[in-house]
């Protein structure tokens, strides 16, 4: 059986409604093959990013109100901050899929932007088939760095065999990727050290890159009102922003209690709700990507009190964000 999050160091214990999802700062990741009847649910989401690349089969994801189906060859982003969820499609005879927690690096937010589906997802379905064979290779060499310990060369990538056919569902290598296998189902690396976690890093965003550059974004989720679609991009352009209700529905030429109810209906929660978890995911990134202190953080994501954002911080996070910060970077900064 697949080892589950709660194997990993310094997971949170289980919630009795749902699974836990693995800790802040870390980088882990595995591949797995999963029969009918597999399934994971975080009714409170994650506090990493989770980037999913199916290899064979399918799967369905859901976050917030957006739900998606995952085929071979399509990268599907959840951002922290929503309750998620994800298992074989039903009718399918499994889903075979590469998955990755960790902390996105700021610069990727542009990349996945075009493919945001709402309340956090980014579905990436037409990624050319010629970078498929170099996607999964960026993922097994992320796969090998994850477990170096800084001592002597890293891990080998799992070779295979001459014979051996590629993952299932999958399209061939390209041309420029060695014919490596995809390591034994279930078996997670967790990137400890500095070294092998920006490592791991380097690999994913060279996953990111490749998916996103060649790809056609995905249409509009259907049914979705183009003025509440315009107040979220408002939120997620600027959460810092002073916005209410009333200011936000201005904008969007709608009266305060038409908007919210509305909103609350498409988008599965309130406005002021989805303010703060874009706040909060605001502050993470500021977090994990410059040294502002605690309170310019705060400020810059449009938390009035410094006290309040440390509480809201580390009820979402499960710890304060200076220790939210020394765990993205891999331990104490100087």
């Amino acid at each position: 059986m697949p080892v589950r999050a709660e194997g990993l160091p310094g997971t949170a214990e289980r919630e009795s409604d749902g699974d836990p999802a693995p800790p802040p700062g870390l980088v882990v990741l595995g591949h797995f093959d999963q029969p009918p009847g597999y399934g994971v649910n975080r009714p409170r989401g994650s506090a990493s990013w989770l980037f999913t690349w199916t290899t064979g089969g399918r799967g369905r994801l859901w976050q917030g109100g957006v739900e998606t189906s995952a085929g071979a060859g399509h990268l599907v982003v959840l951002a922290p901050g929503a309750p998620h969820r994800y298992a074989v499609e039903p009718g399918a005879r499994r889903w075979r899929f590469w998955w990755a927690h960790c902390q996105a690096r700021p610069s990727w937010a542009a990349w996945l932007r075009p493919y945001d589906a709402g309340d956090g997802v980014y579905v990436v379905t037409s990624v050319p088939a010629g970078v498929h064979g170099r996607v999964e290779a960026a993922f097994r060499r992320m796969h090998a760095d994850a477990r170096w310990t800084g001592g002597g060369a890293p891990p080998p990538e799992a070779v295979a065999s001459d014979d051996a056919a590629p993952p299932y569902g999958a399209a061939p290598p390209c041309a420029a990727a060695p014919p490596y296998a995809a390591p034994p189902n279930g078996q997670i690396a967790v990137a400890h050290g500095s070294a092998a976690r920006e490592l791991a890093l380097c690999a994913l965003e060279e996953i990111v890159l490749l998916t996103t550059a060649g790809a056609r974004p995905a249409a509009p989720r259907p049914g979705l009102d183009a003025r509440i679609q315009r107040a979220q991009e408002l939120i997620d352009a600027d959460p810092g922003a002073p916005h209410t209700v009333r200011s936000l529905a201005e904008q969007v030429s709608l009266s305060p209690s038409r908007f919210a109810h509305l909103f609350s209906r498409q988008r599965g929660r309130s406005p002021m709700r989805a303010l703060r978890e874009a706040r909060l995911r605001h502050a993470a990134r500021l977090l994990e990507g410059t040294d502002l202190p605690v309170e310019r953080v705060a400020a810059a994501s449009g938390f009035a009190s410094p006290f309040h954002f440390n509480r809201v911080f580390r009820e979402r996070y499960g710890t304060p964000p200076g220790a939210y910060r020394n765990a993205a970077h891999g331990g104490p900064r100087g």
